[in-house]
Order: structure tokens, then sequence, then C-alpha cells
């Protein structure tokens, strides 16, 4: 089997994580979602991925015409055999995709304990009491839909992103919070009005890597 780089296996990681929570991604989904220039940037990664036999590309079924190999499948569930290599990404500079490639430090290998697209460098003791320190790795699942309340999310509001837990009354009501997990009164829940705010649920936090 030809290795996969690291842009391929992110391809692959974002297409079955869209087919587990609806439906495959578009070229456009893929291109905002993993920072490329452009969905043809998207659609050569795609090309190539056929051609190394992780996916099929159904061209009948337009820009949603994509289906994961028994390859792909294994690479991405039965991770033993191998290991992924997950960018790390730092701050996040304001307006560009958190996968943009002038957010990313460094690589860094894990052993497939963890569903995750990336590892998000914690800044702040804002979720401490939920494990989660100041400089923490926190591998992250990318995420498309509404999460479930008390799900650890990395939220963008506006451009700032975030590490809180998630908490909504009811699936229709306007109001979002954004909780944290330290007692100390300098941390204080952010109550988000999507009337008038603009927030966006980058991934789910799968896991807690501890550099010493």
């Amino acid at each position: 089997m030809n290795a996969l780089t690291d842009k391929q296996l992110a391809v692959l990681r974002c297409i079955a994580h869209s087919l587990r929570d609806h439906a495959p991604p578009t070229r456009q989904e893929l291109a905002n979602k993993l920072g490329f220039s452009s969905a043809n940037a998207a659609q050569q990664h795609l090309k190539a991925l056929e051609r190394k036999g992780m996916i099929a590309l159904d061209e009948s079924k337009k820009s949603r015409g994509i289906r994961l190999l028994a390859a792909g499948e294994e690479i991405i569930f039965e991770k033993k055999s191998y290991p992924q290599r997950l960018p790390v990404i730092g701050r996040v500079a304001a307006g560009l995709p958190i996968l943009s490639e002038t957010n990313i430090e460094t690589y860094y290998e894990v052993n497939g304990v963890f569903q995750a697209d990336y590892l998000l460098r914690v800044h702040g003791e804002g979720m401490k009491e939920a494990g989660i320190f100041d400089g923490d790795l926190l591998a992250v699942r990318n995420f498309q839909a509404i999460p479930q309340n008390n799900a650890i999310v990395v939220a963008r509001l506006e451009e700032e992103v975030t590490v809180k837990r998630f908490f909504r009354k009811n699936r229709n009501d306007p109001i979002v919070y954004l909780l944290p997990e330290n007692r100390d009164p300098h941390y204080q829940p952010i109550e988000v009005d999507l009337r008038t705010q603009h927030l966006h649920i980058e991934g789910l936090g799968m896991g807690v890597i501890r550099q010493f």
C-alpha cells in the first residue's frame, strides 16, 4: 500500500467522520474545513486517494459522490497497524480555517486510540476540573452538527477559539452556553445569543495528551 501524505490522511478522516455524521462532504466543504485554497485543490487530494485505493469517486452523484473503501476504513477504524500523525494546532489566526497551515505548529504521532483529526494546544486553566490543563494537547474530531449537552467542544465565537462544555436548554433555544470547568470566579460561563452572534463548533474533544 502506498503511504498517505499528512494532507491525504486529513482528507480521509474528514470523509469518514462526515459519512458517520450525515453524508459525504462536498469538495468545497473539504476545502473550507481543511484550509485548502480551492475546491479544485480538494479534488486533487480525492483523486490521489482514489488512485491509492482508499476511496471511490462516483461522478454521477456530482459533489457528494464519495465512498470509503475497505482500505480506507482499515486506516481510519483499525489504527493499531497504522498510527495517526496528527497536526498540532497552536494559536488560531483570526479568519483562517483551524487546519490552515498557518495554524499548524508541528505533527505528533499517536497510537490510534483517538478518533481525532487534529490536536489543539490548550491555553489557560478554564477546563482544569475536566482534567484539561494549560499546555495539554486536546484530541479533536471534526464535527458539523449540534453537539449534545455537556460535550467538550472547540468553539469559534466570532473570531476567538475556545474549549468549553456546550449547553443549550432545547434545540430551538437561540441562547447557547459555553461552560468552563473551573470554580474560580474568574472563569464565567459565556452566554451566546445565536440571533446576534456567530458561533461555529469546530470539533469535539476526544481525549487529552499531556506532555511533560
